[in-house]
Protein backbone atom coordinates (compact mmCIF):
# COMPACT_ATOMS: atom_id res chain seq x y z
CA UNK A 1 0.00 0.00 0.00
CA UNK A 2 1.36 3.37 -1.03
CA UNK A 3 1.42 6.02 1.70
CA UNK A 4 2.58 9.63 1.61
CA UNK A 5 3.19 11.64 4.77
CA UNK A 6 3.72 15.40 4.63
CA UNK A 7 5.46 17.51 7.25
CA UNK A 8 6.78 21.03 7.70
CA UNK A 9 3.64 23.10 7.57
CA UNK A 10 2.86 25.84 10.05
CA UNK A 11 2.35 29.54 10.59
CA UNK A 12 4.72 31.98 8.90
CA UNK A 13 4.71 35.73 8.42
CA UNK A 14 4.33 37.29 4.97
CA UNK A 15 7.67 37.34 3.21
CA UNK A 16 8.90 34.35 5.14
CA UNK A 17 9.95 30.89 4.01
CA UNK A 18 8.87 27.37 4.75
CA UNK A 19 10.04 23.93 3.59
CA UNK A 20 7.62 21.06 3.23
CA UNK A 21 8.66 17.43 3.06
CA UNK A 22 6.86 14.32 1.88
CA UNK A 23 8.00 10.81 2.72
CA UNK A 24 6.69 7.90 0.68
CA UNK A 25 6.41 4.22 1.47
CA UNK A 26 5.16 1.31 -0.58
CA UNK A 27 6.35 2.82 -3.84
CA UNK A 28 9.59 3.43 -5.71
CA UNK A 29 9.52 6.83 -7.33
CA UNK A 30 11.68 6.02 -10.33
CA UNK A 31 10.27 8.14 -13.16
CA UNK A 32 6.78 8.46 -11.70
CA UNK A 33 5.25 11.93 -11.65
CA UNK A 34 5.39 13.45 -8.15
CA UNK A 35 4.36 16.83 -6.96
CA UNK A 36 2.52 19.22 -4.67
CA UNK A 37 -0.98 20.67 -4.85
CA UNK A 38 -2.75 23.02 -2.50
CA UNK A 39 -6.35 23.72 -1.59
CA UNK A 40 -7.59 26.89 0.06
CA UNK A 41 -10.96 27.01 1.86
CA UNK A 42 -13.81 27.10 -0.61
CA UNK A 43 -11.54 26.56 -3.59
CA UNK A 44 -10.58 23.60 -5.73
CA UNK A 45 -7.26 21.78 -5.41
CA UNK A 46 -4.64 23.47 -7.58
CA UNK A 47 -1.22 22.58 -8.92
CA UNK A 48 1.78 23.98 -7.06
CA UNK A 49 4.57 21.99 -8.70
CA UNK A 50 5.10 18.64 -10.40
CA UNK A 51 8.15 16.83 -11.74
CA UNK A 52 8.25 13.75 -13.94
CA UNK A 53 11.35 11.58 -13.74
CA UNK A 54 14.44 13.69 -14.24
CA UNK A 55 12.65 16.30 -16.27
CA UNK A 56 12.23 19.98 -15.59
CA UNK A 57 9.69 20.85 -12.91
CA UNK A 58 6.44 22.49 -13.88
CA UNK A 59 5.02 25.14 -11.56
CA UNK A 60 1.62 26.67 -11.13
CA UNK A 61 1.49 30.37 -11.91
CA UNK A 62 1.41 31.40 -8.23
CA UNK A 63 4.52 29.34 -7.43
CA UNK A 64 6.77 30.42 -10.31
CA UNK A 65 9.89 32.22 -9.15
CA UNK A 66 9.15 31.64 -5.46
CA UNK A 67 8.88 27.90 -4.89
CA UNK A 68 11.27 25.06 -5.65
CA UNK A 69 10.39 21.38 -5.82
CA UNK A 70 12.95 18.62 -5.44
CA UNK A 71 12.73 14.85 -5.48
CA UNK A 72 15.12 12.32 -3.99
CA UNK A 73 14.53 8.97 -5.63
CA UNK A 74 17.01 7.22 -3.34
CA UNK A 75 15.10 8.32 -0.24
CA UNK A 76 11.65 8.41 -1.86
CA UNK A 77 11.06 11.95 -0.64
CA UNK A 78 9.75 15.14 -2.19
CA UNK A 79 10.42 18.60 -0.81
CA UNK A 80 8.92 21.99 -1.54
CA UNK A 81 10.84 25.12 -0.61
CA UNK A 82 8.54 28.11 -0.43
CA UNK A 83 9.95 31.63 -0.32
CA UNK A 84 8.45 35.13 -0.27
CA UNK A 85 5.25 33.68 1.09
CA UNK A 86 2.03 35.66 0.74
CA UNK A 87 -1.26 35.46 2.63
CA UNK A 88 -2.87 34.00 -0.49
CA UNK A 89 -0.52 31.00 -0.20
CA UNK A 90 -2.51 29.94 2.85
CA UNK A 91 -3.89 26.47 2.13
CA UNK A 92 -3.56 22.79 2.86
CA UNK A 93 -0.64 21.40 0.88
CA UNK A 94 -0.81 17.84 -0.43
CA UNK A 95 1.94 15.76 -1.93
CA UNK A 96 1.07 13.34 -4.68
CA UNK A 97 2.44 10.51 -6.77
CA UNK A 98 0.93 9.02 -9.89
CA UNK A 99 1.61 5.31 -9.87
CA UNK A 100 0.86 2.98 -12.77
CA UNK A 101 -2.63 2.40 -11.39
CA UNK A 102 -3.59 5.27 -9.07
CA UNK A 103 -3.15 8.88 -8.04
CA UNK A 104 -2.07 8.73 -4.40
CA UNK A 105 -2.35 11.70 -2.05
CA UNK A 106 -0.98 12.48 1.39
CA UNK A 107 -3.19 13.67 4.23
CA UNK A 108 -2.07 17.28 3.76
CA UNK A 109 -0.25 19.82 5.88
CA UNK A 110 -1.61 23.26 6.74
CA UNK A 111 0.35 26.35 5.72
CA UNK A 112 -0.86 29.66 7.11
CA UNK A 113 0.73 32.94 6.05
CA UNK A 114 -0.31 35.72 8.39
CA UNK A 115 1.11 38.53 10.47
Amino acid sequence: QVQLVESGGGLVQPGGSLKLSCAASGVTFGVLPVGWYHQAPGKKRELVAVVVGGGMPRYGDAAKGRFNIARDNAENTITLEMNSLKPEDTAIYYCYVRTKTDDVWGQGTQVTVSS
